[in-house]
């Protein structure tokens, strides 16, 4: 118990006593202990992998109000002494419900594959050396290493930081990042003003960190509150779409329950098969197989996105990207090639300078914040000897001073030298340096410097300035001594575009996809790259502009401007949601530590498997390249998975709807029941199962080529346009089996249920395209299955389980007319597709 409470109060104990609590030192475990101590602890996850995942898996299967009120049902059938009923309702209902159970389990366990893919990894020290493992590895004990971008694995103590800088936003709200070091606080400190503590959940803006990993898994800050958290993301456009579409059947089939049971029992019929009838003319029409038919498809989906070099991290997140219908991006390495070079380095006269180019250098080879483009770009361009200079301290880079300082030494002199953003280099100077050895007052140059800074940037170069000072000091204190500093001279980088991504971006416009450049960038190289990719709208709106306007105003300037310049992170973030209150569904890609709150906000987040932790962490689909042709693809499988799932859509409600219809009327006026519980739940089974092979269909192009969402009214009116042509020729097969089967109630049943399955069938040949069936190669297990079933369905009268559902053979001729007033069917539903589709846009 002491022991507990010296854990709960780490940040009230010194480092060298945690150290010893946890039995570990400054260099980290051994191997071995690391080991002991996972199998001890257990995974560092909030949400433990549980043995019973399968059990619960197949349990859920039994959980919807259909199959309960069906297993209700099987129970009254038995209490009853209808041990026939009881026996088929039971063993359709578990048939059902196990292979809804074996689709989901194959698609769970092939999305948990793709996942470890794309893990997130942290640094630690084992047996002496940095390594990284995953971050489910680590344990009570462990010594990590933190640089910026990174996810902070564990609730640790810090052992030693250098301007370590954390946003603990997800934690404590707190929006602005925390400077954390090390020391020994009160134990009574409230957690927000913990600042020698790091938090599981929260990251790293900048700077770095050693720390004592005390508290792991559901023993984290994090993990104690997780449980009360709702920390289910928000609904996905598809997830919404699914809700409305469950809201809109259930509605249908309570009513057309209720007044069928209503009906029959009005004409004095058994209330037990009333009421079967009624429950089985609900799960006829209600779609069961649909959770497992959306994870089949997701899941299929997921797999050939993989292959292709995306990966799916949360499987809803597909639908949204196919409906995406504006893509956000930063333009470095997505729309360049992302590897920045050197151009040039002058000073104010337009010479090269030597001495601007050692500082740069000086300051890009002893910065430890962050690797990055601009850093590696810089030291290619290295030819000094930097061993005659060591480094003292550093103020990392961060982006709210959108600049980096390095103090080195040689020989006794100590000199700060600060790099970055020009305006953010400029408003710390006071001095400028014109010659060698000679520096004036900067005011009198603003122009000038301001005019060379316009002139490269509409060239499309990306301008830094350098500074430096003469220190008396060793180490720098604070930010604030980033003052009175000497300009020196300009750094030229450049980026090019692409090769092919004027044709990227031209395929993206055919798939309905605008691009949005969203860039920290000045105006002028934003305005440059724009041109040269082929952005048609010139309009740039700035980061200034944005701060100034309202949401309204920016709400109905958003949509018609195609680059924002100057961007801060948080502005990011308000672009992305302007855009999705106009109504769009919009994708983000970015890779950065200042990309995790867009990633969040979009409905579509997109990182890659290079990105900073923090950034593949936020995202929904990672990109194991940084290009927008594995994105196009990415799409395009997306658009497949929806089209499929909204085929099965199609399928269920028309056929279903039409046959159930055609029962619930035909009750009315026949004498007996069209067809028994029973053999209408056998019905819903067999049509089931070509509707499962729907995830490996092929998709007809125009499904792809532009973004689509749920529209509840198009699926209403196709189910009624479709549903009721299904009942035309189902009550053409009622006159002609009542006209040739006079009192012959079992053949009837026989003979409407082997229409009732084939035609339902043979439908998804039509409905599955917009084009003639003929024309549209399904794929060949949907058309596999299908003559399978239908097959089965012709033989099933003949086979000795026929009279256990009540069934009897059939004459010849009675099959060869309902196989005729099927395919009348079929050549009519064709023609009415056709129509459909002219006056109906969808």
């Amino acid at each position: 118990m002491a022991n507990e409470e010296k854990k709960l109060t780490f940040w009230s104990s010194p480092a060298s006593d945690m150290l010893q609590e946890l039995q570990t030192t400054a260099e980290g475990l051994k191997s071995s202990e690391s080991s002991e101590r996972f199998k001890k602890y257990g995974a560092n996850i909030l949400k433990p992998k549980k043995r019973s995942d399968t059990l619960t898996l197949l349990f859920s299967q039994f959980k919807s109000p259909i199959t309960l009120i069906l297993l209700f049902a099987a129970g009254l059938a038995f209490f009853l002494h209808e041990p026939t009923d009881t026996i088929i309702i039971a063993a359709i209902i578990l048939i059902s419900s196990l292979l809804g159970f074996w689709q989901e389990k194959g698609a769970a366990d092939a999305f948990e594959k793709l996942l470890a893919t794309v893990q997130i990894k942290a640094a630690v020290l084992r047996d002496g050396e940095e390594t990284e493992i995953s971050v489910e590895e680590i344990v009570p004990g462990d010594i990590i290493i933190l640089n910026a971008g990174d996810m902070i694995p564990a609730d640790c103590l810090i052992l030693d930081s250098n301007d370590l800088f954390v946003n603990e936003s997800t934690l404590t709200g707190e929006t602005y990042p925390i400077e954390k070091t090390a020391g020994v606080l009160k134990a009574e400190t409230p957690l927000a003003k913990r600042t020698n503590s790091l938090w599981m959940g929260t990251s790293v803006i900048s700077g770095t960190g050693k720390v004592l990993a005390v508290s792991t898994g559901k023993g984290t800050e994090f993990g104690k509150i997780s449980d009360r958290l709702k920390l289910r993301p928000p609904e996905t456009e598809f997830e919404k779409g699914i809700s409305h579409f469950g809201y809109f059947l259930m509605e249908v089939t309570m009513l057309m329950v209720i007044t069928i049971f209503a009906i029959n029992i009005y004409f004095h019929r058994s209330i037990l098969d009333s009421l079967l009838f009624s429950l089985a003319l609900a799960v006829g029409l209600t779609p069961q197989l649909l959770p497992a038919i959306i994870s089949v498809n997701l899941s299929h989906g997921a797999r050939d996105m993989a292959q292709k070099k995306v990966i799916v991290k949360r499987l809803a997140s597909i639908e949204n990207l196919g409906s995406m219908n504006i893509l956000c991006s930063d333009k470095t390495g997505t729309l360049t090639e992302g590897e920045l070079q050197l151009h040039s380095y002058q000073d104010l006269e337009g010479e090269q300078n030597e001495k601007l180019l050692l500082y740069a250098i000086l300051n890009a080879y002893y910065q430890k914040g962050f690797e990055n483009p601009i850093d590696r770009a810089i030291l290619e361009q290295n030819k000094f000897d930097l061993t005659l200079y060591g480094k003292l301290d550093e103020i990392p880079y961060d982006f709210i001073r959108k600049r980096l300082s390095i103090l080195v030494s040689k020989t006794g002199n100590n000199l700060m030298i600060t790099k970055g953003a020009l305006s953010s280099i400029l408003e710390i100077c006071s001095l400028a340096e014109i010659e060698p050895g000679k520096s004036v007052e900067i005011s009198g140059l603003k122009e000038r410097i301001e005019q060379q800074f316009e002139e490269f940037s509409e060239k499309g170069f990306r301008t830094l300035g350098v500074a430096y000072r003469e220190m008396g000091q060793q180490k720098i204190i604070k930010k604030e001594q980033e003052t009175g500093m000497t300009f020196l001279g300009f750094l030229f980088l450049f980026d090019p575009p692409k090769p092919d991504i004027i044709k990227t971006i031209e395929s993206m416009e055919q798939l309905g996809i605008s691009l949005k450049v969203i860039t920290g960038d000045n105006r002028f190289v934003a305005a440059n790259i724009s041109r040269e990719i082929g952005l048609k709208n010139s309009r740039i709106i700035t980061g200034s502009e944005l701060d100034k306007m309202s949401s309204e105003a920016l709400m109905k300037q958003v949509n018609d401007t195609d680059v924002f310049a100057e961007v801060e992170p948080r502005q990011k973030e308000h672009i992305i949601l302007a855009l999705k209150k106009n109504g769009n569904v919009v994708g983000y890609m970015g890779d950065g530590i200042n990309d995790a709150s867009a990633l969040h906000a979009a409905d579509a987040g997109i990182s890659v498997d290079s990105a900073a932790d923090v950034a593949k962490d936020a995202a929904d689909i990672v990109l194991m390249e940084k290009s927008l042709d594995a994105l196009v693809e990415g799409v395009n499988e997306g658009r497949k998975t929806f089209a499929n799932t909204l085929k099965y859509i199609f399928m269920a409600t028309s056929a279903n709807f039409g046959n159930m219809f055609s029962m619930a009327g035909a009750s009315l006026f026949l004498p007996f029941l069209p067809l028994l519980p029973t053999q209408i739940l056998l019905i819903n089974l067999l049509t089931d199962f070509p509707e499962m092979t729907i995830a490996t269909d092929a998709v007809d192009r125009e499904m792809v080529e532009k973004p689509r969402r749920w529209d509840i009214g198009f699926i209403r009116k196709f189910m009624l346009v479709f549903g009721i042509t299904s009942s035309v020729f189902d009550y053409l097969t009622f006159g002609v089996l009542f006209l040739l089967l006079p009192g012959m109630t079992e053949r009837f049943r026989t003979g409407w249920f082997v229409e009732s399955v084939i035609s339902a069938s043979m439908i998804v040949l039509v409905i599955r395209s917009r084009k003639p069936f003929f024309r549209s190669t399904p794929g060949k297990y949907l058309l596999a299955s299908t003559l399978l079933v239908g097959g089965l369905t012709l033989c099933f009268p003949f086979t000795s389980l026929a009279a256990l559902f009540g069934f009897k053979p059939l004459p010849i001729s009675v099959i060869l007319i309902i196989i005729a007033i099927v395919g009348l069917y079929i050549l009519t539903a064709e023609i009415i597709k056709k129509i459909f589709y002219k006056r109906i846009k969808f």
